[in-house]
């Protein structure tokens, strides 16, 4: 059975200081003294996105240990220490050993970091100290003690020319004194700038990501805006730390990266830190945006360059380049993501999949990581671009075990013929503009299943395959769980079985009478049941005046406007409860991935409130006096607080009456993110 394990053991050897990594899946161990380990074929998770508080919730991200881990050796967190607000989202710190911030509390993060430490998977820190946050006015910082020293920073830790000259008018102003020396990097118009050469802040800043390792139990560092200063003190800190993994945030073009990746060398031999690979988001970003695939031909990007690809991490979104809003449209990929993904995941560097990209795509992102675990791709290994078209681009990548061909491009341009493949490879997985192949080997012998483990409505059509060169190969299977034998069910390669109850399928593969590999997933089949969704709205008491009448805007998911044009229609019937009148319409849900959403607005359709998304059940919704950088006002969703108990991981345990049911009466296991009727209440699974 191919299964992800990458266990991340640190031994400390007396004679050479260095850092192990072993894998199953990688043959063999890795010597390391560097910012990211050589040969390395893990892949991580950026766990949030901007202002996804509730998905990044450290217990929400611990109750998610299980499935997590099981694709990602590695997940990027947001910067965890306070900074003032439970709105903030870390980058702009005020506190280093104060741990608890928007995300949850220290010992919620302590927990997290353990739960996916005791599954394999290793945390990385968001560090950001470029910049710090002042606790009152603009020089005042922290008195912070740990382990009985304390440490704290003046107005002399902050760069002579912070914020081009303000700081130093201020400074004067307040009759203070800034350090003697100018800024190493570029200069950030947020914060005050720290100055890297005080020995005061070197001192800090070591203690503090120490803290963060040693203590907290992180593995590595995402280091914030390294422009902002000298590579050099990214390996004083490194050297100082030991993080197993580094990774620098430099957001410019891959010659200026290639230079910083060489300066984090300090007086060592080798870099103490890995980079971003931007330009191969660039690339991904015009080939999608442009609609023009060959943009992804591009060998510029580290990934290209021997030299560098082992501190490559690709990504092609981020909480940077995310669309947040129509005030805010960032620099988004605006569309074809399951195309990115697959390029992504395909390609050598260590890919970092976007958590908004995981949460749309997830069951076609845990089968392209295993593909990629198949193949055995690492971030040394190498590519061949077979074709580059304005339609879609194709590339063959060698991997440890055998070599991977993938295609992307527009979806109508890759069809199961495209393009034309010879027999010596076997397509494993495809999906709506793109598709991979594997190079059928000589000692390479796999049973494959196209479908990830997990929930499925009514049925999961799972493809099996023989992945082997052996002529007279043949495929066995079981559905209840146990190991299969030459003499279990037969099945031909390609052949697609429907399941339609929840069953553990296992495939082998049968070379010359016995079972020689094995492949098992866990199928959940749920029955849909077609079903309505009541959208209930009120506005804040202070509003009354401002909303005379309700209108809402609904649409779903594929477009479909079910309120007529904007702005909709005006709502006049009403519910009371919680002993509040509730404006009130019920929508159909009639399929699986049908969501609907919802803009509230007075009849003129102004004013109104910001977009709600993704409802499939009923949601109550409150407008609030407050509004966001477009003008529109912000809605909250009190669901939970509206007669519906929230459901804690210990109330789920098994208790009495354990079954809950879904709103339609049916009775179901809560697997899934929703409202579900239990002890005769609506409770929130989360």
């Amino acid at each position: 059975m191919l299964m992800k394990k990458f266990i991340l053991r640190s031994l400390l050897l007396v004679a050479a200081n260095f850092l192990l990594l072993t894998s199953p899946l990688s043959l063999g161990t890795v010597a390391r003294a560097q910012g990211w380990p050589s040969d390395y074929g893990g892949v991580m998770l950026q766990g949030f996105y901007w202002d996804g508080f509730a998905e990044t919730k450290w217990t929400h991200l611990e109750s998610q240990a299980d499935e997590l881990s099981q694709s990602f050796d590695l997940i990027w967190v947001p910067q965890s220490g306070w900074c003032g607000s439970m709105n903030n989202m870390g980058y702009t710190p005020k506190y280093y050993w104060d741990q608890h911030s928007a995300f949850g509390t220290e010992a919620e993060l302590r927990s997290m970091i353990q739960a996916f430490k005791s599954r394999g998977t290793g945390i990385i820190a968001d560090v950001v100290v470029n910049h710090r946050e002042s606790i009152s006015g603009w020089y005042t910082y922290p008195a912070e003690t740990y382990n009985g020293v304390t440490y704290q920073m003046t107005a002399a830790d902050v760069c002579r020319n912070d914020d081009g000259g303000k700081t130093a008018t201020q400074a004067q102003k307040e009759g203070v004194t800034l350090s003697a020396n100018n800024d190493t990097g570029e200069d950030w118009d947020g914060c005050r700038d720290l100055d890297h050469r005080s020995e005061n802040v070197q001192n800090i800043i070591k203690a503090y990501t120490k803290y963060l390792i040693d203590d907290l139990g992180y593995v590595g560092f995402r280091y914030d805006m390294v422009k902002g200063f000298w590579a050099s003190f990214i390996a004083m800190y490194n050297n100082y730390a030991k993080p197993q993994f580094s990774v620098g945030e430099y957001w410019d073009s891959n010659a200026n990266i290639r230079n910083w990746i060489s300066n984090t060398k300090g007086d060592g031999s080798t870099p103490t830190s890995a980079a971003f690979d931007f330009q191969f988001r660039y690339n991904v970003r015009d080939a999608i945006n442009k609609q023009s695939w060959a943009y992804l031909k591009t060998d510029n990007r580290l990934i290209a360059d021997n030299n560098y690809k082992p501190y490559a991490v690709t990504f092609v979104e981020n909480h940077d380049m995310e669309y947040r809003s129509a005030s805010a449209p960032q620099d988004p990929i605006k569309a074809d993501t399951l195309q990115a993904n697959a390029f992504l995941l395909a390609m050598p560097g260590t890919p970092c999949v976007f958590l908004k990209h995981w949460l749309d795509l997830k069951q076609d992102i845990k089968m392209m990581i295993e593909a990629r675990r198949l193949a055995g791709i690492t971030n040394t290994s190498t590519y061949t671009t077979k074709t580059s078209l304005t339609n879609y681009y194709a590339a063959e990548v060698t991997g440890k075990h055998t070599n991977l061909y993938v295609v992307v491009g527009k979806a109508g341009s890759v069809t199961a013929s495209t393009p034309a493949v010879d027999d010596s490879f076997q397509e494993i997985l495809s999906g709506q503009g793109y598709r991979y192949l594997v190079a059928k080997k000589e000692g390479f012998d796999r049973a494959w299943l196209d479908k990830a483990s997990g929930d499925y409505y009514g049925e999961a059509v799972v493809r099996c395959i023989a992945l082997t060169a052996h002529p007279d190969a043949t495929l066995v299977y079981t559905t209840d769980g146990s190991a299969p034998t030459p003499s279990s069910t037969p099945v031909e390669s390609g052949t697609a079985l429907t399941l339609t109850t929840s069953c553990t399928l296992t495939l082998g593969l049968v070379i010359d009478g016995r079972v020689v590999d094995t492949v098992s997933k866990h199928y959940e089949i749920e029955e849909f049941t077609p079903h309505t969704a009541t959208i209930y709205c009120r506005p804040l008491a202070t509003l009354k005046s401002t909303w005379p009448t309700m209108n809402y805007y609904l649409w779903t998911n594929t477009g479909n406007q079910l309120n007529g044009g904007w702005p909709g229609k005006q709502i006049t019937e009403t519910e009371e409860h919680d002993g509040q009148t509730w404006y009130c319409q019920t929508v159909n849900i009639p399929t699986p991935t049908t969501v609907v959403n919802v803009v509230f607005s007075t009849g003129t359709g102004s004013p109104q409130t910001v977009d709600v998304t993704g409802i499939t059940d009923d949601r109550y919704f409150v407008i609030k006096p407050t509004k966001d950088a477009t003008g529109k006002y912000e809605v909250t969703d009190v669901t939970t607080t509206v007669g519906i108990e929230e459901v804690t991981d210990d109330a789920v345990q098994p208790s009495a009456d354990p079954h809950y049911y879904d709103l339609a009466g049916r009775r179901v296991s809560p697997h899934r993110k929703g409202v579900y009727i239990r002890h005769g209440r609506k409770v929130v699974v989360r």
